[in-house]
């Protein structure tokens, strides 16, 4: 099976998903439960800035915001220059609070990024860093089914029509010869598009056989007896594959580039400090997401779930033009020009001056 088809089905979704998504309303407040996020007092303000508005959402997915959330680890760089967190449940709703003004900074799936780009012209948002990698699984009933083979003629769950994950599965299927027709999911397999916070009933009840979902979903699933069939790490060149990046505000970029250097600083010492107290990063993570989702992840959810994700710096932009031009060919988006999407000055700046190796942009920089 050629990765670089796989790899290409990452963003083709990305005209589906406004639609679908683009009515949501913004995030909510993202409050502090420990006072690690507080502004010192004292504090110098950076360029005099009285706050800088972060977004991301509640998921492992984005655990650089989290656990820099939790730790303090922005507000540490920022200074006097409070962070202020807003958290949201779907990208294009994030993508209008940044068109909005009412967030700078965000972490985000690469579905939106690339659709808030495209519908600005390029005028609006850059990504300018990365974040997490992996998280994607095919979790499958082990009775029903017990190769990939098996997997023709079963009822398999996505999170919506058109979403990164739908558009991968479709991928795949379509690797193996299987016929679907994507609007209704008829075919070869029945795609079944469920919202993740239904899919584990979807499963217990019978209603599907399998899916193929984000952490903690897929976690989720185990715990309710499914089979982990198919990791979609491992259908990537490096088994890497970009699920979360950093995006910024332009005009802020131009405006306040110390403070979006700061921010830039924070994630690059989050991670580095996830990497290196594992456990303890999971745990804040996890009261992150009590705190901002209402209840934290049971252990059998939480552990093998963070296993899966890895948080990086690097945007991985190699793949980004190909799979844009996946979504080309299954007629999903139009051509679109994605030269400038990408500003990884700021980034390779921290980088340097925390003695780690520069990022590449794979040609897709700032014009």
């Amino acid at each position: 099976m050629p990765a670089s088809r796989t790899r290409l089905a990452a963003l083709a979704a990305l005209p589906l998903l406004a639609l679908a998504l683009g009515a949501c309303g913004y995030g909510s407040d993202s409050s502090d439960e420990d006072g690690k996020s507080k502004v010192a007092e004292g504090a110098k303000k950076i360029d005099g800035l009285d706050s800088v508005k972060i977004g991301y959402f509640p998921n492992l997915t984005h655990a650089t915001a989290l656990v820099g959330n939790q730790e303090g680890l922005f507000q540490k760089e920022l200074g006097g220059t409070e962070a202020k967190y807003a958290t949201f449940n779907a990208g294009p709703s994030e993508i209008e609070a940044l068109n909005a003004k009412s967030i700078d900074i965000g972490w985000i799936g690469p579905s939106p990024a690339i659709n808030g780009y495209t519908k600005s012209q390029g005028k609006n948002l850059q990504i300018i860093g990365g974040s997490a990698s992996g998280g994607v699984k095919l979790v499958v009933n082990p009775e029903k089914i017990k190769s990939l083979k098996d997997v023709k003629g079963k009822k398999i769950a996505t999170p919506q029509l058109g979403n990164t994950q739908d558009v991968a599965f479709l991928n795949w299927a379509a690797e193996q010869g299987w016929d679907v027709d994507a609007q209704s999911g008829k075919g070869d397999v029945s795609v079944v598009r469920t919202d993740n916070k239904i899919t584990p009933d979807a499963y217990k009840s019978g209603s599907i056989d399998g899916a193929w979902v984000p952490e903690p979903t897929a976690s989720k699933l185990v715990a309710e007896g499914g089979k982990v069939l198919l990791d979609e790490s491992d259908l990537w060149p490096d088994k890497k594959f970009v699920i979360t990046n950093i995006i910024v505000r332009q005009e802020f970029l131009k405006e306040h580039p110390k403070v979006v250097e700061a921010v830039l600083r924070g994630a690059v010492k989050t991670n580095a400090w996830i990497a290196k107290n594992p456990e303890k990063a999971k745990a804040a993570a996890n009261e992150r997401l009590k705190t901002d989702a209402g209840k934290p992840l049971p252990a059998e959810v939480l552990d093998p779930a963070w296993k899966s994700i890895q948080t990086t710096n690097d945007p991985l932009a190699a793949t980004l033009d190909a799979e844009a031009d996946h979504a080309v060919k299954a007629g999903l988006l139009k051509k679109p020009d994605l030269k400038g999407i990408y500003d990884l000055g700021p980034l390779n700046k921290v980088l340097k001056a925390e003695g780690e190796s520069p990022v590449d942009d794979a040609g897709l920089g700032v014009k």
